[in-house]
């Protein structure tokens, strides 16, 4: 069976986590899966029993195309385990792979795409990118801004967003989600030049 890609949400497992910024991955994953759930001709199966992830393949457009959206269990620093894993079993290539994963870089509110490059000291996207062998895969860049002088980074990407900024979040995810819609029906390029200009 042929894939059209593997998109990926980075996050760590557990309720603890759940609102927090390192988890902004997860929270666009689940906003996709829960938009395609509702969606005619569109059905979303629980599949990678056997891995450390949640893994949903998923048929668009009555069968025209397929999708792997994967959440992987084993936090952040080891996601790539899965991702690598994944790839291999599923022949999808690392340029057809996509992750959500928050982004220091980038104000909260703020949403990008791109396509390898660095990886801004991330460790999930350090452990995807040992997995595969490569930095060509595309991102979804989800913006939390950095933390105050004097907080550590590993404290402030486990704190919950503020609650003043739950807004902006909601509002970025609609963003990415609408981005990742795009990517997956036009590709890449149509998706970044149309999330970059708005």
């Amino acid at each position: 069976m042929s894939y059209d890609g593997l998109i990926v949400g980075l996050g760590n497992p557990g309720v603890k986590y759940a609102r927090t910024r390192h988890n902004f991955g997860f929270m666009l994953a689940d906003r996709l899966l829960e938009l395609w759930g509702r969606q005619p001709g569109t059905s979303c199966v629980a599949r990678g029993a056997r891995l450390n992830a949640e893994v949903f393949e998923v048929t668009e457009d009555y069968g025209a195309r397929r999708w792997l959206v994967a959440k992987p269990m084993t936090f952040m620093n080891l996601s790539g385990q899965v991702v690598g894993e994944l790839s291999r079993k599923s022949g999808i290539s690392a340029e057809q792979i996509l992750v959500a994963h928050d982004e220091l870089d980038l104000p909260v509110g703020t949403v990008r795409l791109k396509f390898s490059g660095g990886l801004a000291g991330h460790n999930g996207l350090k452990s995807v990118a040992a997995h595969l062998g490569t930095r060509d895969f595309a991102r979804v860049r989800l913006g939390i801004g950095r933390p105050e002088d004097g907080e550590s980074v590993s404290d402030y990407v486990l704190r919950p967003f503020a609650p003043a900024e739950w807004e902006l979040v909601a509002g970025s995810l609609d963003i990415a989600l609408d981005a990742v819609l795009q990517y997956c029906s036009q590709g890449l390029t149509v998706a970044t030049n149309r999330l970059h200009t708005r």
